[in-house]
């Protein structure tokens, strides 16, 4: 498979994806939320396309809502370190010297701790909810984007229009906003593809550790840890939401590489 098809492949993906989530609800009327005592773990077939869980719900209409907390919670946590990331980085690598330093020394700071057991140890004290989430793996997650971005700021304020426009005292939130922003943003926008799928994936591993979306609330990952304890009986249940994870994440990881491509060649040339 050439390297361009795997993108579009990937594109078509995602995009089918979130409008399943979005849309799924409408076409696929069963409640995710249903006891059924006479469907326990039924295998997958025409009356229920994913089967059913070990309460006798069913799994499609679960996926589809799950869907809808998993991806609100990559994309937000995803945008709020990405900007977060995006702030300081530029601070750092626009001004350098002691704001250059204070960055460096808070982003070692955050990098002591792994970032998944920062993350547990956070969501631990917290009662775990959509909002919590987005907030705990943002917090966690800006450093990526930052270094990048910082690194990026470096080679811009050295250019010499910029020191020319230094010079002349235009206002540094101009130079920023209307320099530095343009040349920022495929670093900015591949820091983020990235970040929404290592957060779907943070909010899984959590889930699944127990630690994420609390019952009657739903998730991919809380919806895989479900089928745990019946994996060898009923493999469908943890099947289909993981499968939904890795489609999600193997996408953006994907397309994120290919732009980064894209961009280096830009930047050769």
């Amino acid at each position: 498979m050439s390297r361009v098809k795997l993108p579009k492949i990937s594109i078509g993906i995602l995009i089918v994806i979130v409008l399943v989530t979005i849309f799924g609800s409408l076409l696929y009327q069963v409640s995710p939320y249903e006891f059924n005592k006479d469907a326990i773990l039924q295998a997958p077939s025409l009356v229920h396309p994913m089967g059913t869980d070990r309460l006798g719900r069913d799994v499609m209409a679960r996926v589809i809502k799950g869907g809808e907390a998993s991806l609100i919670i990559g994309v937000g946590s995803a945008l709020i370190a990405s900007f977060i990331g995006l702030f300081f980085g530029v601070i750092a690598g626009y001004f350098k010297g002691w704001w250059d330093k204070s960055f460096v020394l808070i982003v070692d700071l955050f990098l002591t701790f792994p970032t998944f057991f920062l993350l547990l140890t956070l969501v631990s004290y917290i009662e775990a909810s959509s909002i919590i989430l987005i907030i705990v793996i943002a917090i966690t997650g800006w450093m990526g984007t930052a270094r990048l971005i910082r690194s990026q700021s470096y080679q811009i304020s050295s250019q010499p229009f910029i020191k020319v426009l230094k010079i002349a005292k235009v206002p540094t939130v101009k130079i920023v906003l209307k320099y530095f922003m343009p040349l920022l943003g495929p670093i900015f926008f591949v820091s983020f593809s990235f970040g929404v799928s290592g957060a779907i994936l943070a909010e899984s591993g959590l889930s699944y550790l127990g630690l994420g979306i609390t019952p009657p609330n739903m998730s991919w990952g809380s919806i895989l840890s479900s089928g745990k304890s019946v994996m060898e009986i009923a493999w469908w249940v943890s099947f289909f939401p993981g499968l939904m994870i890795f489609l999600v994440t193997f996408s953006l990881i994907q397309i994120s590489d290919y732009l980064q491509e894209i961009f280096n060649q830009k930047s050769i040339n």
